[in-house]
């Protein structure tokens, strides 16, 4: 997959293809890395490529589904325990990147139909009192999460293998 078309000029389609493209930079990151560098970490704030893998899926499900769409989610911080990013022993990467995937494709029928001006509901997602976001802000701040993120992991991926960039 490839960055979106320069030619592309509607902002949903802008959004929806950033985040498409996103999704797989930071999964390609990960192909071909062996267990102990997908669960380990190489960095002091101990984070590994697979809780950052599943953090990205929780953001954009917190965001998206729990956020914008006021969906029940269970245990939306799924990707915490005692203030940090987590696996369960179960967690893989196929799994992780099965997960990933499902909020992408959520995520592109919500957005598919919504204006993206559109405020998200009040609900737990949001600060009481505070005004929810609009769909574009939303979008917005997710997209920028991705990038940031896939940033960290060309780091991560540069230090296991000697392996850079896209």
């Amino acid at each position: 997959m490839s960055e979106p078309s320069q030619e592309l000029s509607d902002p949903r389609e802008l959004f929806l293809g950033y985040l498409d493209w996103y999704r797989e930079v930071v999964l390609r990151k990960l192909d071909g890395l062996p267990q102990e560098e997908l669960r380990g970490s190489r960095l002091p704030s101990g984070w590994s490529p697979l809780e950052m893998v599943k953090h990205l899926a929780y953001m954009e499900r917190r965001w998206i589904r729990w956020g914008f769409c006021g969906e029940p989610v269970e245990n939306p911080w799924g990707d915490h325990e005692d203030g940090r990013w987590a696996l369960a022993p179960e967690d893989t990467l196929e799994s992780l990147r099965a997960f990933l995937l499902e909020q992408g494709e959520h995520t592109r029928r919500a957005v598919s139909s919504a204006d993206l001006v559109r405020q998200a509901p009040p609900g737990p997602r949001f600060e009481e009192g505070a005004p929810p976001p609009a769909l574009s802000w939303i979008l917005f701040h997710v997209l920028q999460e991705y990038a940031r993120h896939a940033g960290h992991l060309d780091v991560v991926r540069e230090l296991a293998d000697g392996v850079v960039g896209e």
